[in-house]
């Protein structure tokens, strides 16, 4: 049954999932409050290893969920899943889109579609940014905002964005190096 449930659930994020894999964080949220494959916090963490090792985030992230959930087995399965509905997507696309690219209602379509997938993506980037650099439970407690914002965290995102900004390196370079700054810097219980 876990088998079915997430060939089911990764099929439906492969198959509404427009704009690539952080794209897909939203619908890996609402995963997290249905199933008790994940939590929020383990989505970070999918992130983070997503984006740190070779191949597209939304299929790592899919592995590593069909991994955690239900082994070896589990893991092919989101993975095959999730890959399923884009490749028959993009074949019929690819079919049509160079005979009706210069329609006025295909680039009505883009024009619509893409500021949208934009929206998408920042919902995910301040989703992920509120579980790395914020403590929500400690504002909830305190009602102050000093609380709730991990320093540590909030200089390491400005100095990373700054960096990667300016120099433009491979991305390993800075997930080794927060990895690092993480390992010397992290509080206890991190």
């Amino acid at each position: 049954m876990i088998y079915l449930q997430l060939f089911w659930e990764f099929a439906k994020i492969g198959l509404f999932t427009v704009g690539g894999g952080m794209a897909s964080l939203p619908y890996l949220y609402e995963l997290a409050e249905k199933y008790p494959w994940f939590t929020a916090q383990d989505i970070t963490n999918m992130v983070a290893i997503s984006e740190s090792t070779p191949g597209p985030i939304g299929i790592n992230m899919a592995t590593y969920t069909g991994y955690q959930t239900a082994g070896v087995l589990g893991g092919i399965i989101a993975t095959l899943a999730i890959i399923l509905p884009e490749v028959i997507i993009v074949l019929v696309v690819a079919n049509y889109l160079e005979k009706y690219n210069e329609s006025r209602l295909v680039q009505a379509a883009f024009y619509g579609i893409r500021p949208t997938v934009v929206a998408l993506i920042s919902l995910a980037f301040f989703t992920v940014f509120r579980s790395s650099v914020l403590n929500m439970e400690a504002f909830a407690a305190t009602g102050s905002v000093a609380a709730a914002v991990d320093p540590v965290a909030l200089v390491l995102f400005a100095v990373a964005f700054v960096l990667i900004y300016r120099f433009k390196k491979h991305p390993l370079w800075y997930i080794l190096g927060g990895a690092v700054v993480g390992i010397l810097l992290a509080p206890n219980g991190a």
